[in-house]
């Protein structure tokens, strides 16, 4: 069983997550990421996250200056030949690409240059380094949002020098971000502390998006633990989630 169902956080089934429609961050185009390996895991996991009732999937594959140096050429040839399997497999889901940017040096490169990859009405997936906030980051937003992207920050619950101050996160989101869940945080897949701090976000009423952030077999466990969790009940029946709209 996947969660201790007499667990007073816990509910005693999973929530449908059909109405979120699309899933908006993970990490399936095989072999030019930390995410899958290959062509075959990829395709299980769309097939499951289409029988949780996800209609649409927009896979976001990492673009960091120091680790994964992914182009938009990479990442759509990466599509296209996943769609080709997908569509000899007969799994009819919707997929799109955009990419999940770290800001730094290399990501100020893209945005200059406009390549940025985007998704929706011009939605822009974005992380910020484990370590410390981006020096220019408030600057960078303004600018980001002058130029019409709809700038929206993944996982903002694990950014640990954010978790004792807890104001600081609304005062980022005052900047005009969009806050992102990682669904599996609320498992305690990355640790109790970041589990508690987006159950806090979510009683902020501070997420706009939910995402599976799928890297493999092991984070689609944890998402499924996730959605026996009272509080991803309470967001979902916040009416605050906007993936249905992408």
């Amino acid at each position: 069983m996947l969660f201790n169902l007499f667990n007073k956080n816990t509910l005693k089934s999973p929530v449908d997550v059909s109405f979120l429609k699309s899933d908006m961050h993970s990490h399936l185009i095989p072999g030019i990421d930390d995410g899958v390996k290959t062509i075959e895991e990829s395709v299980s996991l769309i097939r499951k996250l289409q029988e949780l009732g996800y209609t649409k999937v927009i896979t976001t594959p990492h673009i960091m200056s120091d680790f994964y140096k992914n182009t938009p050429e990479i990442i759509t040839d990466g599509l296209n030949k996943l769609k080709e399997v997908l569509s000899k497999e007969n799994i009819s889901i919707q997929i799109e690409a955009a990419a999940e940017y770290l800001i730094d040096d290399g990501f100020i490169n893209h945005f200059n240059k406009n390549q940025l990859l985007t998704f929706g009405d011009k939605y822009l997936l974005v992380e910020m380094s484990y370590y410390n906030m981006y020096k220019n980051f408030f600057q960078l937003l303004f600018e980001l949002n002058v130029d019409g992207y709809k700038v929206i920050l993944a996982h903002p619950e694990r950014y640990a020098y954010l978790h004792n101050n807890m104001e600081t996160y609304q005062e980022i989101k005052s900047r005009g971000l969009y806050f992102q869940l990682n669904t599996i945080s609320l498992s305690g897949y990355y640790s109790e502390k970041v589990k508690k701090v987006a159950e806090s976000l979510i009683d902020m009423e501070l997420y706009d998006f939910a995402g599976t952030d799928l890297h493999n077999d092991v984070y689609f466990m944890n998402f499924k633990k996730a959605l026996y969790s009272k509080h991803f009940l309470k967001l979902a029946e916040s009416g605050k989630l906007k993936n249905h709209l992408l």
